[in-house]
């Protein structure tokens, strides 16, 4: 009985330090032009789905870039069409994913967008009525959300990459 006490205990102690090591790491880049994010490490930690937290991260990078565009005068918006997303290793435990988001330069402050965000997943259809729903109430008055055609790599993982006019940030160009 003791000797199994004792080896469950260093198992525990041992999947612990495991965890530890486990530490996600996320690079995150932008530049006037685009920003860039890239994964490499497991694609789940204790369950969560840590690969894809990219997305959250990157979303919050790209908005916070086009508000730093916006307040000097380099109005800009995401150029969907153009959004590169690439995963390698899915299913082996670790997961490369590497995301860029091209930004464009528009003539006018309401012709820009400075805020940003996604919907997506591995392997499932994203929940896109939901989220559009959910940042509805964020908008400008009159205003809509650019939504991106799905994106999707061939591992599986698919997103929607949406942009909007930031309430608090482009409050002259709500329309009445």
């Amino acid at each position: 009985m003791i000797i199994i006490l004792l080896a469950t205990a260093l198992l525990s102690i041992s999947n612990l330090a495991s965890a530890e090591l486990l530490i996600p790491e996320y690079q995150i880049s932008c530049s006037e032009t685009q920003c860039t994010g890239f994964y490499k490490g497991p694609e789940f930690i204790g369950g969560d789905d840590v690969a894809h937290q990219l997305s959250n991260k990157i979303s919050q990078a790209v908005g916070d870039k086009l508000k730093e565009l916006y307040k000097p005068g380099a109005y800009a918006k995401v150029d969907f069409s153009t959004i590169k997303m690439t995963t390698e290793g899915m299913g082996s435990g670790t997961v490369e994913y590497t995301v860029i988001i091209p930004l464009v330069l528009v003539n006018t402050k309401c012709e820009a967008y400075t805020s940003f965000d996604h919907v997506g997943g591995w392997n499932h259809s994203p929940a896109l009525e939901s989220r559009k729903k959910q940042l509805s109430k964020v908008l400008l008055s009159g205003e809509k959300l650019a939504i991106s055609n799905l994106k999707s790599t061939p591992e599986g993982l698919q997103e929607y990459w949406f942009q909007w006019k930031n309430k608090v940030t482009q409050l002259e160009c709500a329309q009445k």
